[in-house]
């Protein structure tokens, strides 16, 4: 008889690693079940999720494994090139996302800073892009979103989308740019427009307007320092 591999979809759904992390997250899976999702199949006898507790149990734990070298793994019935390499990355991966720090946040204290930020994401784009930062309490910033693409002069948003993502992110303030794929950042009427709408908005809401960038090629202007907030 011609022997298969027993694979995940064959173990009842309420038993399947996938289906269990989709509804109680990663975190709520044991070592061999997390392994299994790397694994996907087992051998001719066995399911994934029992290859991956022997694994396990022949390495002698999940550190023990992540100090195992591939020729090792290879050694080990059920895991052959593929699957070893497979694993190793995984694991050099989790090292390094453990080696990593999170980058030095970004705190907004004038025009500048924000310019800085996004001139040369914006300064380049054939279209008009609208970008919100969003800022905590301390003016760091918090999160970032182009919130409309709009034609070659003119770029369509409303305060409606602006304040609910800023809801979204629990934002103390916010900070608005678009760029004008002219290069010359000199605001144009519905800039002061939407500026003002933004303002008035914003303080309904409880969440400042800081300041509106206009950003050319190289340039930028604040609709703050021209006096329209």
């Amino acid at each position: 008889m011609e022997q298969r591999s027993f694979r995940l979809r064959e173990i009842p759904s309420e038993e399947r690693p996938r289906e269990r992390m989709q509804q109680f997250g990663a975190e709520a899976l044991s070592h061999a079940e997390l392994l299994a999702i790397l694994l996907r199949t087992g051998t001719s006898n066995e399911s994934a999720i029992h290859l991956a507790q022997r694994i396990l149990n022949e390495c002698g734990g999940l550190r023990k494994l992540a100090e195992t070298k591939w020729d090792e793994l290879t050694q080990i019935h059920g895991i052959g090139p593929a699957k070893a390499l497979q694993l190793q990355a995984s694991l050099e991966f989790g090292r390094r996302v453990a080696r990593s720090r999170l980058p030095e946040t970004v705190k907004i204290t004038c025009p500048q800073d924000a310019a800085d930020l996004l001139m040369e994401e914006l300064r380049h784009h054939k279209e008009e892009h609208f970008v919100c930062l969003f800022l905590n309490t301390k003016n760091q910033v918090i999160g970032r979103q182009t919130l409309s693409i709009g034609s070659l002069n003119a770029s369509i948003v409303h305060p409606r989308e602006v304040f609910k993502a800023a809801i979204r992110r629990s934002s103390a303030s916010i900070l608005c740019a678009h760029n004008h794929p002219s290069g010359d950042p000199t605001p144009s009427a519905e800039d002061l427009q939407l500026t003002k709408r933004l303002g008035e908005a914003g303080q309904l809401m409880g969440i400042e307007l800081l300041d509106h960038l206009v950003i050319g090629d190289n340039r930028f202007i604040s609709l703050k320092e021209m006096g329209c907030l």
